[in-house]
């Protein structure tokens, strides 16, 4: 064993690193394809297991939420432990998960094998960049295999649902899950001959409480919001967990500022070019992740698409998040730093606000429009406010900083899913008049569109169709007026407060020397 700084060259040929880096990449992309895959697939999977509204959102939750709660003490134990260690038991936790997902029979069965899968993808993506790190020292290199990186896992958006929606063509909805599996079998074939093990010369120690504050704070809040969808905002199952988890996360900060070894460095927060683009991000993943989890149901439930064709109907809003992203990485970054983020976030508010005017009658080619529009506007706004983050970290602080960015991403996705899935049908079942029907035909018909368009359809009553649906576009309607209102306050946010750091970026304290890797 030889000692290296993060700097150090590393023995590995260029064409093992560049072979290393594409399995890593291909594990990232499997992290990517399961944010979106199984959107397509919740109306199949409501029918087939017979899952509540609430029950859905766990199934997208208990990824999302999991992977936010984990990132931070997943890079923590690689540098403790060893990062190519816990990535390879990554990947077989992910792979064994997949299988479990893909053959799971209850939502409960689901829920937990989801649980699993998040945890796995929260070790993949912190400790696939600690790796990439030590194979490529050289800026040059480690720039373009960075971005190598970042187009793995942003071509997983557009993926899922395409790749979702063919297999769910021909295949049982098990089958969206089963895609990771070949994925898996590869990264762990050449990351355990191509990669080397590495680790912190001064690991950082383990902050169990804080873990545990943070955990326990989020779990109670989305758990809180998602009920509130069910018995309403008033019920104490919804406001006493959302009371609960604040009241934790608040404990969480004045504990994490006295502990030696912190999950959270707060210090982070000391630059305005961090704290903001890490709030945009948060309020980006807020809406765009949101907006994905009931778009599919809109498509399927409302318009009667095919999977495959609710796959290809999202793909707007990708390409025009592509796009935005595309231009925003051809300007300078000391270039618009406040212009660029706010114009995207008023093109988002604009296509949002457009969207809140689809009716019952409305075309394909209308609801393509506003995703494009708003999508580019998060293209813009995404790339531009995770820039300003970013550049704010001194290169020493980079990983840490950047992992308590994706970390804060993936809670305002989780949030944006529970939250808005919850208004959203809240406000679906506001809007459903029926007629005097039995009481378990009008709680089918309540519990979720996907059930109520099914039920309707087999009554045949006059009227209840239509109703069910238009019930459900109504609730859409009012959720992307709220969704717009975000973006606009975003906006306005932007102008007055995102600026240049006039500071150096921050550095590395005594406390907290900068990373040295132990290499084999």
């Amino acid at each position: 064993m030889t000692t290296r700084t993060s700097d150090a060259p590393v023995t590995a040929g260029p064409s093992a690193r560049w072979w290393a880096l594409a399995a890593i990449g291909l594990a990232l992309l499997a992290v990517g394809l399961d944010v979106t895959v199984l959107n397509v697939a919740l109306p199949t999977v409501s029918t087939s297991l017979h899952a509540s509204t609430s029950q859905l959102q766990w199934f997208a939750d208990g990824y999302t939420l999991v992977m936010a709660a984990m990132l931070l003490p997943a890079g923590l134990l690689g540098d403790r432990i060893g990062r190519k260690r816990l990535l390879l038991a990554a990947l077989i936790l992910f792979g064994a998960s997949s299988v479990w997902c893909a053959f799971a029979g209850s939502p409960g069965m689901l829920i937990a094998a989801r649980v699993c899968l998040g945890l796995a993808a929260a070790f993949l993506t912190p400790l696939g960049s600690a790796v990439f790190l030590v194979l490529f020292p050289d800026p040059a290199e480690r720039t373009k295999a960075m971005s190598v990186l970042g187009s793995a896992m942003m071509l997983g958006l557009p993926l899922g649902p395409v790749v979702g929606g063919a297999l769910l063509e021909h295949f049982w909805w098990g089958s969206v899950f089963l895609i990771n599996v070949p994925l898996v079998v590869v990264a762990l074939v050449a990351v355990t001959g191509l990669v080397p093990e590495s680790r912190g010369e001064r690991a950082p120690g383990i902050d169990p409480l804080g873990i545990a504050l943070s955990s326990a704070g989020l779990v109670g809040i989305t758990y809180g919001v998602i009920e509130a969808g069910q018995a309403g905002w008033g019920a104490t199952a919804a406001w006493l967990p959302m009371a609960a988890g604040a009241f934790v996360l608040a404990w969480l900060v004045p504990w994490e500022r006295r502990t030696r070894d912190p999950l959270v460095d707060l210090s982070l927060f000391a630059s305005r070019g961090f704290t903001w683009g890490t709030v945009f991000t948060v309020m980006v993943s807020f809406a765009m992740f949101g907006l994905m989890f009931f778009l599919p149901l809109y498509y399927q439930s409302v318009q009667g698409s095919s999977t495959l064709g609710t796959g290809l109907k999202l793909l707007p809003m990708i390409g025009g998040l592509l796009v935005g992203a595309s231009l925003a990485g051809r300007i300078k970054a000391d270039a618009g730093y406040t212009s660029i983020p706010a114009a995207g976030f008023v093109l988002t508010a604009g296509g949002l606000f457009l969207g809140a005017t689809t009716s019952l009658d409305s075309g394909y080619g209308f609801t393509a429009l506003w995703l494009v529009v708003m999508g580019l506007g998060l293209g813009l706004a995404m790339t531009r406010t995770m820039t300003a983050a970013l550049n704010a970290l001194s290169t020493d602080r980079a990983g840490v900083g950047s992992a308590l960015i994706q970390a804060m991403r993936q809670v305002g996705g989780a949030i944006g899913i529970a939250l808005l899935g919850s208004f959203a049908n809240s406000g679906y079942r506001g809007r459903l008049t029926l007629p005097d029907l039995p009481g378990p035909v009008t709680d089918a018909l309540r519990g979720s569109v996907a059930t109520g368009v099914q039920v309707a359809r087999r009554l045949r009553i006059p009227g209840l169709f239509d109703a069910v649906r238009s019930a459900f576009v109504g609730a859409m309607d009012t959720t992307l007026w709220v969704c717009g209102g975000i973006a606009a306050l975003a906006a306005l946010l932007a102008v007055c407060f995102l600026r240049p750091d006039r500071r150096t970026p921050v550095e590395a304290t005594p406390e907290r020397p900068a990373d040295v890797l132990e290499v084999s």
